[in-house]
Protein backbone atom coordinates (compact mmCIF):
# COMPACT_ATOMS: atom_id res chain seq x y z
CA UNK A 1 0.00 0.00 0.00
CA UNK A 2 2.85 2.39 0.78
CA UNK A 3 4.31 1.89 -2.71
CA UNK A 4 0.91 2.42 -4.34
CA UNK A 5 0.30 5.53 -2.27
CA UNK A 6 3.73 6.93 -3.15
CA UNK A 7 3.17 6.25 -6.87
CA UNK A 8 -0.20 8.01 -6.80
CA UNK A 9 1.34 10.97 -5.00
CA UNK A 10 4.12 11.26 -7.57
CA UNK A 11 1.59 11.08 -10.44
CA UNK A 12 -0.49 13.77 -8.72
CA UNK A 13 2.54 16.05 -8.41
CA UNK A 14 3.53 15.52 -12.06
CA UNK A 15 -0.02 16.27 -13.23
CA UNK A 16 -0.21 19.38 -11.06
CA UNK A 17 3.16 20.57 -12.38
CA UNK A 18 2.04 20.05 -15.99
CA UNK A 19 -1.23 21.95 -15.43
CA UNK A 20 0.61 24.78 -13.68
CA UNK A 21 3.10 25.01 -16.54
CA UNK A 22 0.23 25.18 -19.04
CA UNK A 23 -1.55 27.93 -17.14
CA UNK A 24 1.61 30.00 -16.59
CA UNK A 25 2.68 29.79 -20.24
CA UNK A 26 0.93 32.54 -22.23
CA UNK A 27 -1.43 31.74 -25.10
CA UNK A 28 -0.25 32.72 -28.58
CA UNK A 29 -0.83 31.92 -32.23
CA UNK A 30 1.79 31.92 -34.95
CA UNK A 31 0.99 33.84 -38.13
CA UNK A 32 1.50 32.64 -41.70
CA UNK A 33 0.64 34.54 -44.89
CA UNK A 34 0.83 32.55 -48.12
CA UNK A 35 1.33 33.58 -51.73
CA UNK A 36 1.17 30.50 -53.95
CA UNK A 37 1.33 30.21 -57.74
CA UNK A 38 0.41 26.82 -59.16
CA UNK A 39 -0.15 25.26 -62.57
CA UNK A 40 -2.23 22.12 -63.19
CA UNK A 41 -0.99 19.86 -65.98
CA UNK A 42 -3.98 17.59 -66.48
CA UNK A 43 -2.31 15.29 -69.01
CA UNK A 44 0.30 14.17 -66.44
CA UNK A 45 -1.89 14.74 -63.35
CA UNK A 46 0.73 17.03 -61.84
CA UNK A 47 1.04 20.41 -60.15
CA UNK A 48 3.98 22.76 -60.56
CA UNK A 49 4.04 25.56 -58.05
CA UNK A 50 5.96 28.15 -56.10
CA UNK A 51 5.24 29.06 -52.49
CA UNK A 52 6.22 32.34 -50.83
CA UNK A 53 5.18 32.74 -47.21
CA UNK A 54 5.75 35.16 -44.35
CA UNK A 55 6.06 33.46 -40.97
CA UNK A 56 5.79 35.57 -37.80
CA UNK A 57 6.87 34.16 -34.46
CA UNK A 58 4.39 35.33 -31.82
CA UNK A 59 5.72 32.83 -29.26
CA UNK A 60 8.07 33.74 -26.39
CA UNK A 61 10.58 31.22 -27.78
CA UNK A 62 13.45 31.56 -30.22
CA UNK A 63 12.91 29.06 -33.02
CA UNK A 64 15.78 27.20 -34.67
CA UNK A 65 13.61 25.07 -36.97
CA UNK A 66 10.04 24.87 -38.28
CA UNK A 67 8.19 21.62 -38.85
CA UNK A 68 6.57 21.37 -42.27
CA UNK A 69 3.75 19.05 -43.30
CA UNK A 70 4.31 17.53 -46.75
CA UNK A 71 1.09 15.57 -46.93
CA UNK A 72 1.12 14.56 -50.62
CA UNK A 73 4.00 12.23 -49.68
CA UNK A 74 1.53 10.17 -47.66
CA UNK A 75 0.45 8.76 -51.05
CA UNK A 76 3.97 7.78 -52.03
CA UNK A 77 4.27 4.53 -50.07
CA UNK A 78 2.12 1.83 -48.48
CA UNK A 79 4.11 2.31 -45.25
CA UNK A 80 2.66 5.68 -44.23
CA UNK A 81 0.20 6.42 -41.44
CA UNK A 82 -2.45 7.13 -44.06
CA UNK A 83 -1.98 3.70 -45.61
CA UNK A 84 -2.17 2.04 -42.19
CA UNK A 85 -5.37 3.89 -41.31
CA UNK A 86 -7.02 2.98 -44.62
CA UNK A 87 -6.18 -0.68 -43.97
CA UNK A 88 -7.67 -0.50 -40.48
CA UNK A 89 -10.86 0.78 -42.09
CA UNK A 90 -10.90 -2.13 -44.50
CA UNK A 91 -9.80 -0.09 -47.55
CA UNK A 92 -7.13 -2.09 -49.34
CA UNK A 93 -7.06 -0.37 -52.75
CA UNK A 94 -4.23 1.99 -51.86
CA UNK A 95 -2.13 -0.71 -50.21
CA UNK A 96 -2.30 -2.82 -53.38
CA UNK A 97 -1.90 0.11 -55.79
CA UNK A 98 1.11 0.52 -58.08
CA UNK A 99 3.52 3.45 -58.45
CA UNK A 100 1.70 5.19 -61.36
CA UNK A 101 -1.46 5.29 -59.21
CA UNK A 102 0.32 6.88 -56.24
CA UNK A 103 1.49 10.44 -55.60
CA UNK A 104 4.31 12.44 -54.10
CA UNK A 105 5.73 15.91 -53.49
CA UNK A 106 9.28 16.76 -54.57
CA UNK A 107 11.61 19.37 -56.15
CA UNK A 108 11.60 21.36 -52.90
CA UNK A 109 14.30 24.01 -52.57
CA UNK A 110 13.64 25.97 -49.38
CA UNK A 111 15.17 29.39 -48.82
CA UNK A 112 14.77 31.55 -45.72
CA UNK A 113 15.25 35.26 -46.39
CA UNK A 114 17.06 34.23 -49.57
CA UNK A 115 19.42 31.80 -47.81
CA UNK A 116 19.26 28.09 -48.65
CA UNK A 117 17.85 26.10 -45.73
CA UNK A 118 18.23 22.38 -45.12
CA UNK A 119 15.18 20.13 -44.89
CA UNK A 120 15.64 17.34 -42.34
CA UNK A 121 13.56 14.42 -43.65
CA UNK A 122 13.25 11.06 -41.95
CA UNK A 123 12.92 7.91 -44.09
CA UNK A 124 10.35 6.43 -41.69
CA UNK A 125 7.96 9.44 -41.74
CA UNK A 126 8.01 10.98 -45.20
CA UNK A 127 5.07 13.41 -44.97
CA UNK A 128 6.55 15.70 -42.28
CA UNK A 129 10.04 17.24 -42.07
CA UNK A 130 11.98 19.88 -40.15
CA UNK A 131 13.17 23.00 -41.93
CA UNK A 132 16.43 24.01 -40.24
CA UNK A 133 16.59 27.80 -40.11
CA UNK A 134 19.89 29.37 -41.26
CA UNK A 135 19.50 31.93 -38.46
CA UNK A 136 17.38 31.86 -35.27
CA UNK A 137 13.91 33.38 -35.38
CA UNK A 138 13.51 35.52 -32.25
CA UNK A 139 10.15 36.27 -30.58
CA UNK A 140 8.29 38.88 -32.63
CA UNK A 141 10.44 38.25 -35.70
CA UNK A 142 9.25 37.55 -39.24
CA UNK A 143 10.97 35.53 -41.95
CA UNK A 144 10.21 34.90 -45.62
CA UNK A 145 10.23 31.24 -46.69
CA UNK A 146 10.14 30.27 -50.35
CA UNK A 147 10.26 27.01 -52.26
CA UNK A 148 9.25 25.59 -55.64
CA UNK A 149 7.41 22.30 -55.59
CA UNK A 150 6.27 19.59 -57.97
CA UNK A 151 3.44 17.24 -57.15
CA UNK A 152 2.23 14.04 -58.75
CA UNK A 153 -1.44 13.59 -57.86
CA UNK A 154 -2.60 10.08 -56.93
CA UNK A 155 -5.74 8.30 -57.94
CA UNK A 156 -8.55 9.16 -55.54
CA UNK A 157 -8.02 6.80 -52.60
CA UNK A 158 -8.90 9.30 -49.90
CA UNK A 159 -9.52 13.06 -49.99
CA UNK A 160 -6.97 14.03 -52.63
CA UNK A 161 -6.40 12.83 -56.18
CA UNK A 162 -7.94 12.54 -59.62
CA UNK A 163 -10.43 10.34 -61.42
CA UNK A 164 -10.69 10.81 -65.19
CA UNK A 165 -11.09 14.60 -65.64
CA UNK A 166 -12.06 15.41 -62.05
CA UNK A 167 -9.42 16.66 -59.63
CA UNK A 168 -9.82 16.84 -55.84
CA UNK A 169 -6.86 18.84 -54.59
CA UNK A 170 -6.56 19.36 -50.83
CA UNK A 171 -3.56 19.71 -48.51
CA UNK A 172 -1.43 20.08 -51.63
CA UNK A 173 1.18 22.66 -50.61
CA UNK A 174 4.03 22.56 -48.03
CA UNK A 175 2.52 23.86 -44.79
CA UNK A 176 4.12 24.86 -41.47
CA UNK A 177 2.89 22.75 -38.58
CA UNK A 178 1.20 24.44 -35.64
CA UNK A 179 3.42 25.71 -32.83
CA UNK A 180 1.62 26.72 -29.63
CA UNK A 181 2.29 26.78 -25.89
CA UNK A 182 2.31 22.97 -25.87
CA UNK A 183 5.07 22.90 -28.50
CA UNK A 184 5.14 21.61 -32.07
CA UNK A 185 2.29 19.60 -33.61
CA UNK A 186 3.74 18.02 -36.77
CA UNK A 187 0.79 15.91 -37.95
CA UNK A 188 1.07 13.21 -40.57
CA UNK A 189 -1.66 12.93 -43.19
CA UNK A 190 -4.70 10.83 -42.29
CA UNK A 191 -8.08 10.25 -43.85
CA UNK A 192 -9.75 11.00 -40.51
CA UNK A 193 -8.52 12.91 -37.51
CA UNK A 194 -6.48 15.92 -38.60
CA UNK A 195 -7.03 19.46 -39.80
CA UNK A 196 -4.94 21.91 -37.81
CA UNK A 197 -3.29 25.02 -39.19
CA UNK A 198 -1.87 28.38 -38.22
CA UNK A 199 -3.71 31.70 -38.46
CA UNK A 200 -3.02 33.64 -41.66
CA UNK A 201 -4.13 34.49 -45.18
CA UNK A 202 -3.86 33.06 -48.69
CA UNK A 203 -3.30 34.59 -52.10
CA UNK A 204 -3.38 31.78 -54.65
CA UNK A 205 -2.94 32.10 -58.41
CA UNK A 206 -4.13 28.98 -60.27
CA UNK A 207 -3.42 28.28 -63.93
CA UNK A 208 -5.29 25.41 -65.57
CA UNK A 209 -6.76 24.42 -68.96
CA UNK A 210 -9.75 26.52 -69.98
CA UNK A 211 -12.04 23.45 -69.97
CA UNK A 212 -11.87 23.34 -66.16
CA UNK A 213 -13.65 25.34 -63.48
CA UNK A 214 -12.27 25.90 -59.99
CA UNK A 215 -14.55 25.22 -57.04
CA UNK A 216 -12.99 26.80 -53.97
CA UNK A 217 -13.43 29.30 -51.16
CA UNK A 218 -12.14 32.86 -51.34
CA UNK A 219 -12.60 35.89 -53.59
CA UNK A 220 -12.24 35.37 -57.34
CA UNK A 221 -10.12 38.21 -58.78
CA UNK A 222 -10.26 37.41 -62.51
CA UNK A 223 -13.10 39.51 -64.04
CA UNK A 224 -13.61 37.18 -67.02
CA UNK A 225 -14.03 34.22 -64.69
CA UNK A 226 -16.42 36.21 -62.54
CA UNK A 227 -18.57 36.98 -65.58
CA UNK A 228 -18.49 33.32 -66.66
CA UNK A 229 -19.65 32.37 -63.16
CA UNK A 230 -22.51 34.88 -63.31
CA UNK A 231 -23.56 33.74 -66.78
CA UNK A 232 -23.41 30.06 -65.81
CA UNK A 233 -25.44 30.69 -62.68
CA UNK A 234 -28.10 32.54 -64.67
CA UNK A 235 -28.37 29.75 -67.23
CA UNK A 236 -28.78 27.23 -64.42
CA UNK A 237 -31.41 29.29 -62.64
CA UNK A 238 -29.23 29.96 -59.59
CA UNK A 239 -28.15 33.14 -57.86
CA UNK A 240 -24.79 34.59 -56.94
CA UNK A 241 -24.27 36.75 -53.87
Amino acid sequence: MKRTGLLLWVLFLLTAYHLKAQVSRPYFQQEVHYHIRVNLVDSSHTLDGFEDLLYTNHSPDTLHYIWFELWPNAYKSDRTNLSDQLLRHGQTNFYFSNDPQRGYLNRLDFKVDGITANLDQQPSIIDVARLILPHPLAPGGTIRITTPFHEKLPNIFSGMGYREQRFQIIHWYPKPAVYDRDGWHPLTCLEQGNSFGEFGSFKVQITLPKEYAVVATGHLENPQENQWLLDSSGRQGGTVS
